[in-house]
């Protein structure tokens, strides 16, 4: 799992808990014979980069769940308002140098998609976090508040995260193209320096993140930088029950192709 290469310990944390306000208990429905959460472990232990993956959670029927496939559970408190203090709690008792927000909710995670925002992050030690961003494709996103937008510097900084379509066109009718300005989604995905997770949440909320309920927007509003690299992953998550029973075709179809290449052998 881990690249011998990199002198770093980085550890992975799936944030899980079983309060949803529209899908109840998602993360131990069931996919293909595994609970969603044993899927997204599965896969971030795939990470080459990531020294060990944990569970943090405060419900011991998802604790009990993971013990069951031998994942390693660490039990926080029950008192969080965000996945992301969740998180700090589950580092704090760690000694990794960096530590992976892992979403518990994205069964079809790719592991290289993680390796990215690590490798993103290595050598940039002035810069104390890192996620994802994909570049749009379909039109309709692009003015969907539900796919949130990230705009970035030269370097690869973000400038802003918004659910508004940013940047703006001012061509009518545009449409996204390669040779265009091009809109990114952002993919929900952390990489943080261990100091500045366990302070983050304490920095102060500000008018930003109040108005557009993006929690990264803390960092930039606090004059921290956040490295964003491009990858092709296109995260899929489960916030419904619909949600569910698509990754779950998709989770058929594609063990049936696999099953028939196997049987062609």
């Amino acid at each position: 799992m881990l690249n011998l290469t990199v002198p770093l310990k980085i550890l992975g944390v799936i944030p899980a808990r079983y309060a949803s306000s529209r899908f109840p208990g998602k993360i131990l429905v069931s996919i293909a014979g595994k609970t969603m959460l044993q899927h997204v472990w599965e896969r971030a232990m795939q990470a080459r980069y990531l020294t060990s993956v944990v569970i943090a959670t405060d419900d011991e029927s998802i604790r009990d769940a993971a013990e069951k496939f031998r994942a390693r559970v660490v039990m926080t408190r029950s008192d969080h308002v965000s996945g992301t203090d969740r998180v700090a709690e589950a580092a704090s008792a760690s000694n990794a140098s960096i530590i992976v927000n892992i979403q518990g909710d994205e069964p079809l995670l790719d592991p290289a998609a993680i390796d990215a925002a690590v490798l993103g992050l290595l050598d940039q030690d002035e810069i104390p976090m890192g996620t994802l961003k994909k570049r749009i494709e379909r039109a309709e996103d692009i003015h969907d508040p539900n796919v949130v937008k990230v705009v970035t510097d030269s370097e690869g900084n973000a400038i802003y995260f918004s659910r508004s379509p940013i940047p703006f066109q001012r061509e009518a009718g545009f449409q996204p193209k390669e040779s265009a300005a091009a809109y990114f989604k952002h993919i929900g995905l952390y990489v943080y320096r261990r100091d500045f997770l366990l302070g983050y949440p304490d920095l102060p909320v500000g008018p930003l993140e109040q108005a557009e309920k993006l929690e990264q927007l803390r960092a930039l509003e606090n004059g921290f930088k956040i490295r964003v690299t491009e990858t092709d992953y296109e995260s899929i998550g489960v916030d419904t029950p619909e949600d569910w029973q698509r990754v779950a075709s998709l989770y058929e179809k594609t063990w049936q192709k696999t099953s028939e290449k196997d049987f062609a052998k």
